[in-house]
Parts: structure tokens; C-alpha cells; sequence
């Protein structure tokens, strides 16, 4: 009983947690700006190899994350400071990116080669698991860890299945993205388009305020 209890204590812990820093409607339409003009049936393949990624990224992080980081001596506040500088800089390229209406020349598809060196970065990492995602997935897993091994075990578990939860409603966001888009006209796509990137901005601009205040606050 003990075992079911913490599988269903960190499966909406986890959901819950992860949910609002992935944003899946909100990165969709970022999403829809990196693959111009591709068709249902490959926006739909994008999107499972997206959740899929998303999925095992985030699950190894919360496994081995915070080992890695010991091993190259890489501290939190540096992650954060380096992925919200990425962050921020996507954020601003999408931002001042010119309207399509007022470009001469209509988006080209790309091609498939081209999808899928795209896949993992930038689709998966930073669009959808950014490096907010980390953080708190490392969080995440800290707290799993406080218990016996087997406990851990059960613990995490209930982290892969909020995780995987998460990945469902990633492909159905990405999947379907160019059909809701599609319902949208023009001006409120690129008006929903614009004010999702400067929150991006924001909160990339956000991430590394709070690793600067750490790495200051460890040299004081």
C-alpha cells in the first residue's frame, strides 16, 4: 500500500510541476514557426518523435541529472544563467521575427533531412523541455530520492508516469497545432505568436536572474 501511495503522490506532484513550465499549447505555436508549411501527416510525425524525445529527456534528467552536473562540476545556478540566455535569445528571434504577410516570398518546407536534425534541437530542447524543465525536474527527483531505495524506485515511478502523461498531451498539442492554428485568423496567430514569444523572453530573462542571484550570493 505504502508503494501505490507514493506512485500516486508523485504522478500529479510531477504533472503538476512540469505542466506549466512545458506549456504545451504555448510552445505549439512556436512549434508551428520552426516547421512552416508542412503538412498534417508530417506535423503529426514531429509530434511523436517530440513526445517520445520529451519523454526519455526528461525521465534520464530526473534520473541521472543531478549526477551528471556532479560530474562535470556544473552547478544549478550556471544551467540556469546558460539556459535562460538560450531561452531569452529564441525568445527575441521569434519576437522581432517579420510578419509573413509582410514577406515577398511564401514559407518554404523543409526538407526531411532538415526535420529531422530539428527534432531534438531545437524542438524537443529548448522549445518544449527548456531549461526551466531541468531545474525543476531536478527538483523533482531530489525530493523522490529522500526515501529508502525501494521507495525511491516507486517514487519515480510515479514521475515516468507523470512524465509520459505530459508527453500524450505534448503530441496531441503539436499534432493538431496546424488545425487550431488554422481556425485562427492571421492577425490573432501572429498576435497569439508574438505575445507567447515575449513571455519566452521573459522567462528566459527570468531563469537567469534567479542563477545570477545564486552565483551572487555564493560569491558574497
Amino acid at each position: 500500500m505504502k508503494a501505490l501511495s507514493l506512485v500516486l503522490e508523485f504522478v500529479p506532484l510531477g504533472f503538476s510541476a512540469l505542466l506549466p513550465v512545458i506549456n504545451p499549447i504555448g510552445s505549439a505555436m512556436l512549434f508551428l514557426q520552426l516547421v512552416p508549411n508542412e503538412d498534417h501527416a508530417t506535423m503529426k510525425h514531429l509530434a511523436r518523435r517530440i513526445s517520445i524525445n520529451t519523454i526519455w529527456f526528461l525521465f534520464i534528467v530526473q534520473i541521472t541529472g543531478s549526477y551528471v552536473l556532479s560530474f562535470f562540476g556544473i552547478s544549478l545556478p550556471i544551467v540556469q544563467v546558460a539556459g535562460g540566455l538560450v531561452l531569452a535569445s529564441m525568445g527575441w528571434s521569434l519576437l522581432t521575427k517579420p510578419d509573413p504577410e509582410a514577406s515577398t516570398s511564401a514559407p518554404v518546407a523543409l526538407s526531411p533531412a532538415s526535420l529531422e536534425d530539428r527534432i531534438f534541437c531545437p524542438l524537443t530542447f529548448p522549445i518544449t523541455a527548456d531549461p526551466g524543465c531541468i531545474v525543476v525536474a531536478l527538483t523533482l527527483s531530489a525530493h523522490a530520492s529522500q526515501f529508502k531505495l525501494v521507495d525511491s524506485a516507486f517514487a519515480h515511478l510515479g514521475l515516468l508516469i507523470a512524465t509520459i502523461l505530459l508527453g500524450i498531451v505534448v503530441y496531441f498539442s503539436y499534432a493538431y497545432a496546424d488545425r487550431t492554428a488554422a481556425r485562427l485568423s492571421p492577425a490573432v496567430s501572429q498576435g497569439i505568436l508574438r505575445v507567447i514569444s515575449f513571455v519566452l523572453l521573459c522567462i528566459g530573462g527570468e531563469i537567469m536572474w534567479n542563477g545570477i542571484q545564486h552565483l551572487t550570493k555564493a560569491i558574497s
